[in-house]
C-alpha cells in the first residue's frame, strides 16, 4: 500500500509541479536518479500550517545518463551520491552544520526552500538551490545548481563546498512525502518522514 502511494504521489507531483518544465530537460546533459531519504522537522507537521525548518539526508542511486553523446555523469549506472540539506556534515573529523532549509505548511500542503549538497561517489560535488511545493503526498522540486555552499562548525569555523558537476544546470524532482504514521497528521503531528522519488539533473542539449 505504501509503495502504491509513492507511485501515485510521484505521478501527481510530475503532473502538478514538474511537468511544466520537464520537456526542456527531456534529453538532459546529465542524469536521472532515484532519491531515497528522510526529512526531520523542527516542529511536527500537522493539520495547521506553520513555519518550520528541517534537515534532510538521503541517497541518489540507479542513475541513468540522459544524453548518450554527452552523458555528463561518467558510469551513470554505477555512480551514486549522498545528498543532504540543512543537516550536519562531517569533514576531516569536524562536524559542520549546513544552512537550515525552511518551509511553511502542513501535511496537506507546503512550500519549502533550501540548498542541497550532493557528494557523488566519484568525488564530484553538486550544490542545488531549490524550492519545493507539496500537495498531500506529492512533492514537486525545482532548482538550479549554484557554485558553492558554506557550512559552519560549533566553534564558528566554516568549510565551503564547491560545485564541480552541473554548474548552472537545472534540477527537477517528483517526490513522495511518506510519514511513518499518516494518522499523526490529525493528531500530534509528524516529526519526520521519508522522501523518495525521481530527480533530474542537467541541462537541455
Amino acid at each position: 500500500m505504501k509503495k502504491s502511494l509513492a507511485v501515485v504521489a510521484c505521478a501527481t507531483a510530475l503532473s502538478t509541479a514538474g511537468a511544466l518544465t520537464q520537456p526542456a530537460l527531456a534529453s538532459p546533459n546529465g542524469a536521472t536518479c532515484s532519491l531515497n531519504g528522510q526529512a526531520s522537522f523542527s516542529t511536527p507537521l500537522g493539520s495547521t500550517a506553520h513555519d518550520f525548518t528541517y534537515g534532510f539526508t538521503g541517497t541518489l542511486s540507479s542513475c541513468s545518463a540522459g544524453d548518450a553523446a554527452s552523458p555528463g555523469l561518467p558510469g551513470a549506472s554505477t555512480v551514486t551520491a549522498k545528498i543532504s540539506a540543512g543537516s550536519p556534515v562531517v569533514v576531516g573529523g569536524v562536524t559542520y552544520q549546513e544552512p537550515k532549509a525552511t518551509g511553511n505548511g502542513s501535511c496537506a500542503s507546503s512550500t519549502t526552500a533550501g540548498k542541497a549538497l550532493v557528494q557523488w561517489s566519484d568525488n564530484a560535488v553538486t550544490i542545488i538551490d531549490y524550492t519545493t511545493t507539496g500537495a498531500a503526498a506529492a512533492v514537486g522540486l525545482k532548482g538550479t545548481v549554484i557554485s558553492s555552499l558554506t557550512a559552519t562548525a560549533a566553534d564558528g569555523t566554516t568549510t565551503t563546498f564547491t560545485t564541480t558537476r552541473y554548474l548552472a544546470d537545472n534540477a527537477l524532482g517528483a517526490l513522495a512525502f511518506e510519514p511513518p504514521d499518516p494518522t499523526a497528521c490529525a493528531g500530534a503531528g509528524v516529526p519526520a518522514a521519508g522522501i523518495q522519488g525521481q530527480t533530474i539533473l542537467g541541462s537541455p542539449s
